[in-house]
């Protein structure tokens, strides 16, 4: 499979690592590379299977377009920009591409989920929720995508608001903690990366799920599958 890498940062770098690895040309595009998405032609994009990016939330709205016209399928890790999925989906889906983005392609940070899950109905019997997430400074984003997951899945499963406190501190990879806090007792979830390769081997196992295939998918409700 020939893969399109757009973002050339520490987990971009890590998912070429991990696609040639297994066996898939890879090719990578800088932000330097693509200023506007300029460098997104159709012709550029007829050479590829799948587009993966990796890069910030200003410019992954111009990515999507531009492979989702050309009718290449795509995967998207970077966040920050889930106001738009309506939208997106209809082109998707209309343009019948296959199309997967998560907020976390960890296999690990999508079994915290269902961990986060199963602690909703602690919600109704007095337990006060917090979300406690740490990345490193120069993420671009805040709350992390992986927080507002966690935030969704509580206020779903409960008529409680939850908020959300947000760290930006070195070069922390990615910590996201659940406490639950009652007058009896308090419940700690905490997920901690130590290192990207998780996210980098879900995003290319993502991409080899989708290629072929068509429709708008979480991969919070496919990484089973893949």
């Amino acid at each position: 499979m020939k893969i399109l890498l757009l973002g050339a940062g520490k987990t971009g770098s890590l998912v070429a690592e991990v696609a040639r690895e297994r066996g898939h040309g890879v090719e990578t595009l800088r932000s330097a590379e693509n200023p506007g998405s300029a460098a997104l032609t159709r012709e550029k994009l007829a050479q590829i299977d799948v587009a993966i990016d990796f890069t910030t939330p200003h410019c992954v709205l111009n990515h999507i377009q531009a492979c989702v016209a050309a009718s290449k399928s795509m995967v998207v890790g970077t966040t920050g920009w889930y106001s738009e999925i309506p939208k997106i989906r209809a082109q998707v889906e209309q343009q019948g591409v296959g199309f997967v983005f998560g907020s976390n392609f960890s296999i690990g940070v999508n079994l915290f989920f269902d961990l986060v899950r199963a602690a909703a109905p602690a919600l109704q019997h007095q337990y006060f929720p917090q979300i406690y997430e740490r990345h490193h400074v120069h993420k671009k984003d805040a709350p992390s995508g992986t927080a507002v997951m966690m935030q969704g899945i509580l206020e779903g499963n409960s008529e409680s608001e939850v908020e959300i406190t947000s760290f930006r501190e070195g070069e922390v990879i990615g910590m996201h903690e659940l406490v639950l806090e009652s007058a009896a007792d308090t419940i700690y979830l905490c997920h901690d990366a130590k290192s990207r390769r998780g996210f980098a081997e879900g995003a290319v196992s993502a991409a080899e799920w989708i290629a072929g295939r068509k429709g708008f998918y979480d991969f919070k409700d496919i990484w089973r599958k893949v």
